[in-house]
């Protein structure tokens, strides 16, 4: 009796443990998990819909007040609501959150006590009870033993015990749905930690040139921690293009040096869309280029860059141009020659007055004659546009995504029960599945005619 807990520690734990079984009940819900998932999905089409992640002048001009997207939705609301970032917004999160907490309350409260369930075994010794089963039937002048033989030759754990016969197979199907939330929760962490823990930035860099790998990234979230391979360099080799026949651009490639922090190379590859550098935990992908510089020789001299600028971007279709100022630098109304470019297979020249002078390839060494000046066009210096990633939840994703195909598969697997019970010189069987049920008839029919018939002496 000393050893009671008192009356209000004991009812306050009773109103704890209350309280908490309230809390599961809600949360495996069926229902509200499929709210949940719904909310999900509805902001995963938001984000993909939605260009995620650039600065709010882009937002500004794409969702001006002008032109709000289906009548009403403007730069306000998405920069307001975090439609910007959404995957790593609040809303996207909590929401992710609950749906996390709701996989786990089903399966404490429903998925495990289930397979509890499906593990205990127990002989029927009651002829009437098996009779109620889905499926029953009765084998006269048959015995249990016999049955008992045949059950194991099909794949089924059997026991004995006097005139009563229990048998399973398929149990691991029992464990699908909760390798199936096992899988989701995987799924669900290794976003979040993408959300919360990655880096991600995007940088132009002229041929020739390099970038320190850390002021090009960006941390994600709180989670996100800098490793000293960020003040590794990278070093752009080379940019160059492939071409369809028709002359539009078809790839283009970026051959890509990483230096260590003692000036080693430590990897070198050529990269291009959808084939990107991968190097301790980052990649390296080739998302966009643009032309840079334009190297020639003036009458002889040089040679010279000079720098292009972008005129026009409408989509894929890109203009480059760039000028050559001709005559004094003191007059009040410089003239030059202007070169404009698409890409980096031809060049073409217009004069002071801005009329057609001709069109050049880089590297043909044929000069132009324009207004009195030899030019010869050398190289079109391209710059590469790359975008630099961290995901360290990528493994884990991977992970989650192999156990939800294991586990799928997994689930097709029918947990059958038989019982059966020796009635006099009569043998009454019964079972059940959980899956395939309308083939376990006909499995129970073939098992039981081969089950010999006793015939007396």
């Amino acid at each position: 009796e000393g050893d009671a807990p008192p009356p209000k520690k004991a009812a306050a734990t009773f109103g704890i443990e209350r309280t908490v079984k309230k809390l599961l009940a809600v949360l495996s819900n069926l229902p509200l998990a499929i709210a949940e998932m719904s909310i999900l999905a509805v902001l995963m089409a938001i984000g993909t819909a939605i260009d995620q992640g650039e600065s709010p002048d882009f937002y500004f001009q794409k969702y001006s007040d002008g032109n709000p997207v289906l009548g009403f939705i403007t730069w306000r609301w998405i920069l307001t609501l975090g439609f910007d970032h959404i995957f790593s917004s609040p809303l996207f999160l909590g929401t992710g959150f609950l749906l996390g907490a709701s996989l786990m309350a089903c399966t404490y409260t429903t998925q495990i006590p289930s397979l509890k369930v499906a593990r205990r075994w127990s002989f029927s010794h009651s002829s009437e009870a098996i009779r109620k089963l889905e499926y029953s039937d009765t084998l006269p002048r048959a015995s249990i033993r016999d049955l008992g033989l045949i059950l194991m030759g099909s794949g089924y754990e059997v026991f004995l015990k006097g005139p009563s016969l229990y048998a399973f197979k398929g149990l691991a199907g029992r464990f699908a749905p909760i390798g199936v939330h096992l899988a989701l929760l995987l799924i669900m962490s290794g976003g979040t930690l993408t959300a919360l823990g990655s880096f991600q930035g995007s940088v132009m860099v002229p041929q020739g040139l390099n970038f320190i790998v850390g002021d090009v990234l960006r941390p994600s979230g709180f989670l996100s921690t800098p490793s000293d391979f960020f003040n590794s360099e990278v070093h752009v080799n080379r940019f160059f293009m492939d071409y369809y026949s028709s002359g539009e651009v078809s790839q283009f490639h970026s051959d890509l040096s990483i230096f260590d922090l003692d000036g080693k190379e430590a990897m070198r590859k050529t990269i291009s869309v959808n084939d990107p550098l991968r190097y301790n935990g980052i990649a390296v992908y080739q998302t966009d280029w643009s032309l840079s510089a334009l190297q020639i020789t003036k009458d002889g001299e040089g040679p010279f860059n000079l720098a292009m600028a972008p005129l026009q971007i409408n989509g894929d279709k890109k203009l480059y141009g760039t000028f050559l100022p001709v005559g004094s630098d003191d007059s009040d109304n410089l003239k030059g020659i202007s070169m404009l470019a698409r890409d980096t297979q031809s060049i073409v020249v217009y004069d002071q007055e801005g009329k057609f002078a001709g069109v050049r390839r880089p590297n043909s060494k044929l000069p132009i004659n324009v207004d009195g000046v030899e030019i010869v066009i050398l190289d079109a210096i391209g710059s590469t546009g790359l975008q630099i990633k961290t995901d360290p939840g990528v493994p884990i994703v991977y992970a989650g995504f192999g156990c939800l195909m294991l586990t799928t598969c997994i689930s097709f697997f029918s947990h059958a029960q038989i019982w059966a019970v020796q009635d006099g010189s009569s043998v009454v069987v019964g079972g059940k599945t959980n899956r395939a049920k309308g083939e376990f008839p006909g499995e129970m029919n073939f098992l039981l005619d081969q089950v010999p018939e006793i015939v007396d002496s």
